[in-house]
């Protein structure tokens, strides 16, 4: 009897060890299923939601290195070379008809410098024509929409107006409005896409670095907005676009969102992106924003800033992305905000600071500076030296306003 009770004790404790060890298990399935119901799934990957409307099509694709489709969704995996097809690649595999890329600033496969013009070439993996919209034409002519049905607009947008990607999406809508062609719009998540700010931009400084009355950060998808330039009779002749969303899952503007691919050559992390909108300013005036060094969009400097105030040091050197650095191959005085905590809103004081120590302040400031503001009154508080807090209560109205319009074409909470 004693045998059997000590056996019964034994199996009870094997019984309710296995029952833990099968409930951990079955807590561990639940939380890994509810990471992948929350994982976000790009329009790319929604291949059901779009491949209808292109069979049978022929197709014009607007596309750069960011255009995949992820083989395993989640953000351990999406950042391996080995885990996206592009998606020119995997329509082809679909054997949808792509007679030619469009290619905006930085090239198809986002190697080019900003700002330099691209021409028009074959794709040599594929030798599919590649059509430059980022050289002699940013709009694409009526002979180059002439052999397509359908046109497919798939990049990554970082959420900032100077981006010029949303330029490339406003003239792309316009020249197929005027030609009868549908756009398909794949969307993705904006990396800046939870917060708004910064000035309005006004009509007179209209440009390829500002082409609506939107502020600094939009805080849209290139869907949504693509949806406020129709909507907002945007287009010239106040034109509407054929426009089809393929939308997200699981995304919403609150979201984190770790980009796997790098956007354009010189954003090349999460810092950097998110340190964008700030430092974006620097480039019209006589301060590096790290280009020419592995820190771009991370650090700033320039030989005319104080050496007593600023101890952070570096040379800028060409690079990929940057043949040509601002001071190039000068050393440069300035501050290293690549382990700085995020940001939620535009932070005006590096740009406040550095006019403020600058020994030459009659250089600081260049023409291009009033165009990536958008607004004349930028250059003009900071020069007076009026505070952070004061040009930022300047921005209040524009910014209630815009967010009154953005609303009507949210897709996304």
């Amino acid at each position: 009897m004693i045998i059997m009770f000590v056996l019964v004790l034994i199996s009870c404790g094997n019984d309710s060890k296995s029952k833990i060890q099968n409930s951990r298990l079955v807590v561990a399935d639940n939380e890994k299923q509810s990471q992948e119901e929350n994982q976000i799934i790009v329009a790319a990957n929604r291949t059901d939601a779009y491949l209808p409307l292109l069979k049978g099509k022929r197709v014009g694709i607007v596309a750069n290195q960011t255009s995949v489709v992820y083989k395993e969704i989640g953000s351990s995996q999406a950042s391996r070379n080995d885990n996206y097809t592009h998606i020119v690649d995997s329509l082809l595999q679909r054997n949808i008809n792509i007679i030619k890329v469009f290619a905006p600033e930085h090239g198809f496969r986002g190697k080019a410098d900003a700002g330099e013009l691209l021409k028009d070439g074959v794709d040599t993996k594929t030798n599919i024509p590649i059509v430059s919209i980022y050289g002699k034409n940013k709009k694409p002519y009526p002979e180059q929409l002439a052999d397509l049905d359908v046109v497919v607009f798939d990049i990554q947008d970082v959420g900032a107006r100077f981006y010029t990607y949303i330029s490339s999406l406003h003239y792309v809508m316009e020249a197929c409005a005027e030609a009868n062609i549908p756009i398909i719009i794949l969307d993705r998540p904006n990396p800046n896409g939870n917060y708004i700010d910064g000035p309005i931009l006004e009509p007179e400084h209209k440009g390829f670095v500002g082409m609506h009355p939107i502020p600094v950060v939009h805080g849209m998808t290139i869907g949504e907005y693509g949806k406020m330039i129709n909507g907002e009779d945007w287009l010239e002749n106040k034109a509407k676009c054929d426009l089809t969303i393929i939308e997200m899952q699981n995304y919403t503007h609150d979201k984190t969102y770790n980009l796997p691919i790098k956007p354009s050559p010189n954003l090349p992390n999460d810092k950097s992106i998110n340190l964008y909108p700030s430092l974006c300013f620097f480039e019209g005036t006589n301060v590096n924003a790290g280009r020419g060094t592995s820190k771009q969009f991370q650090i700033y400097g320039s030989p005319y800033l104080d050496k007593t105030v600023y101890s952070f040091k570096y040379i800028p050197m060409p690079n990929e992305g940057s043949k040509h650095p601002k001071h190039d191959g000068v050393l440069c005085y300035g501050e290293d905000l690549s382990e700085h905590k995020n940001l939620n809103q535009i932070d005006l004081s590096y740009l406040i600071n550095a006019y403020k120590n600058s020994i030459d302040k009659t250089v600081f400031f260049n023409d291009y500076f009033t165009k990536l503001a958008g607004t004349k009154a930028l250059r003009m508080q900071i020069e007076s030296g009026v505070s952070e807090k004061e040009i930022k209560d300047t921005w209040a109205d524009g910014l209630k306003r815009y967010k009154q319009t953005r609303a009507k074409y949210l897709i996304y909470n």
